[in-house]
């Protein structure tokens, strides 16, 4: 009798899952089982160098509500997101727009210009700004004395009141020309017709983006809107424990960084995973607000 052969569709099937195997391996491994970890620590008292680790419960979330630091950062992460996006996509979109435009020479030497600073370590970075922030010898405040606005200087990174905003300058900085390289890719694909039809019919240039150029790009911004919005969590931890350490005074602290001191410096690691906690289910959270208020239906030509 003969033997039947395996079908394509049966070979195809294996392929793929010997190939999906070892992604989803490292997916539980490195992702499923850190984050139940985390869970499941937040519920103990311990220094995470002691082998005696003591169930609290719920207590740590319930010092949570009543530390004053935590709150304080958790306001800080919250007012960078909200202005570090919008100025982020904002400009992003501004600049894209202008790469777009045919009449533009040397568009790719702008561009390179504009995404450097995506492809510099965020150290680097933080580097530059405290150079450009220093009290004394920093380029800002020496800009401002050459043209005679001594009463504008201020210590940068050192005064609590604007301390977070001058954070959320290096942050737009990083991260603008990568979001307009993408909104860029987008709108090449547009067809020019459409934009000469407008033209015809009178539409202005400002009417022309928001009738034509954002309805079509709404799917790639509505996805970074979402990916800014949490990758922004970790760029402010990075940005802030190399330029400020979270000081003076803990007045720059972000929610990372308050649960890295909790958990690594001050030995209160389940007091610090407990804060991760909240990180996880704020982001999840978010990502789910930003998901549903951004959803419309796509546009096609």
């Amino acid at each position: 009798m003969e033997r039947k052969k395996p079908s394509r569709k049966r070979n195809n099937t294996i392929f793929v899952t010997l190939c999906v195997i070892p992604a989803l391996i490292a997916y539980i491994v490195f992702m499923i089982i850190p984050t139940f970890n985390i869970f499941q620590m937040s519920l103990f008292k311990w220094s995470g160098f002691s082998a005696v680790k003591q169930f609290v419960g719920l207590d740590n979330f319930n010092i949570l509500l009543r530390d004053n630091n935590f709150i304080r950062a958790f306001q800080n992460t919250v007012l960078l997101l909200v202005i570090v996006t919008a100025i982020t996509m904002s400009f992003a979109l501004l600049l894209a727009t202008i790469m777009s435009g045919h009449q533009l020479k040397g568009k790719s030497i702008y561009r390179f210009i504009i995404y450097i600073p995506n492809i510099l370590s965020i150290v680097v970075i933080a580097a530059i700004f405290s150079a450009i922030y220093d009290q004394n010898h920093g380029l800002l405040n020496s800009i401002l004395g050459l043209f005679h606005l001594d009463h504008w200087k201020q210590m940068w990174l050192g005064d609590q009141k604007i301390i977070i905003y001058s954070i959320a300058i290096a942050m737009v900085w990083q991260s603008v020309g990568y979001y307009m390289v993408m909104y860029a890719a987008s709108m090449a694909s547009i067809p020019t017709s459409l934009y000469e039809s407008a033209a015809l019919d009178g539409a202005p240039p400002f009417k022309q983006f928001f009738e034509i150029t954002l309805p079509l790009i709404w799917q790639n911004v509505r996805n970074t809107l979402t990916f800014y919005i949490i990758s922004s969590i970790n760029l402010s931890f990075v940005l802030v424990k190399a330029m400020t350490g979270g000081g003076p005074d803990g007045s720059s602290e972000v929610l990372l960084s308050y649960m890295y001191k909790q958990a690594y410096t001050n030995s209160s690691y389940g007091y610090g995973m407990a804060i991760g906690v909240v990180i996880f289910l704020f982001s999840f959270i978010l990502s789910l607000i930003v998901s549903k208020i951004t959803d419309r239906d796509v546009l096609q030509y």
